[in-house]
């Protein structure tokens, strides 16, 4: 049953400043939203609780991609559009450019935002896997100001975020430092367009000699939040690209995982897909 749309409550401030004073001022907590295209879904299908909502679409001050010498940053109102169509963002963080391709429809790009895909929280999301392998960080404001925290730390637990109630999400910060990395990203879902992961792989690798000098592994749908596979990685490190290695890597990545059954695919499938998306990555080596 679809919900009742007279039991919500939708303000559109139109400044950053008028709507942190909201959420610091507001008892009742407001739940800010961008897009809108978890929101509707979740509307359609009467499973989205009475509340008040608060709107960041067309809110200039969050949308936004900055390109600094050694940075890139990225307003959390950027739209997965404006990430596929930005030309640093696909030359140099191909990654991100890729998993916005992936997310939803051309209509859904249009809407669905960077920010919201994080702050959602589902740890099924497109952009995660890509941002945990660039080691990306996120700053947040308050009307107390602002802070930055690493995105590898900003997923608490399921649905979870490090956000405080009058917290909002400003910006993501990407550097630009990858020169000699080698870049990898998969998603297995039901389809090849609009789908759900199952299980998504982003990595990032650069190599010397043939030994692993520096790596980072994001992976959708393997924990209760998108995660970085701190374990998979210092298995590899420092070490050559041998089958003994990617044997030892397949197992930590086993180690540290923990899918679910649900109904888009098994706990033993994700985990067999996982370990061989890495295999993949590193035969690439």
């Amino acid at each position: 049953m679809r919900s009742n749309i007279t039991q919500y409550e939708l303000v559109a401030p139109k400044s950053l400043d008028a709507i942190l004073q909201i959420l610091a001022d507001s008892p009742d907590r407001y739940t800010p939203i961008a897009g809108g295209t978890e929101l509707m879904v979740a509307l359609g299908a009467g499973r989205l609780q009475p509340k008040k909502l608060i709107s960041l679409w067309n809110l200039e001050e969050l949308r936004f991609i900055e390109v600094a010498p050694d940075a890139v940053h990225i307003g959390a109102a950027a739209t997965f559009t404006d990430l596929r169509s930005h030309p640093v963002i696909t030359s140099e963080l191909s990654l991100l450019s890729q998993a916005a391709s992936w997310t939803g429809s051309i209509a859904n790009q249009n809407r669905g935002t960077l920010g919201g895909n994080i702050v959602n929280a589902s740890p099924a999301a497109d952009s995660p896997p890509a941002l945990l392998a660039y080691d990306a960080a996120v700053t947040v404001v308050s009307t107390r100001g602002s802070r930055t925290i690493p995105y590898r730390n900003f997923h608490l637990s399921y649905k979870k975020t490090a956000l405080a109630p009058d917290e909002l999400l400003y910006s993501i910060t990407l550097s630009r430092n990858l020169i000699g990395y080698k870049t990898y990203i998969r998603k297995v879902g039901t389809r090849n367009a609009q789908a759900i992961s199952k299980v998504a792989i982003a990595a990032i690798a650069r190599t010397s000699h043939g030994v692993i000098e520096g790596i980072r592994i994001g992976a959708a749908s393997l924990r209760e939040t998108p995660a970085r596979l701190i374990a998979t990685e210092r298995s590899l490190l420092n070490q050559p690209v041998t089958p003994a290695t990617i044997a030892a890597a397949r197992s930590a990545l086993l180690s540290e995982t923990l899918p679910i059954d649900d109904i888009r695919s098994t706990a033993k499938y994700r985990a067999a897909v996982a370990a061989n998306l890495l295999e993949e990555f590193l035969h690439t080596l």
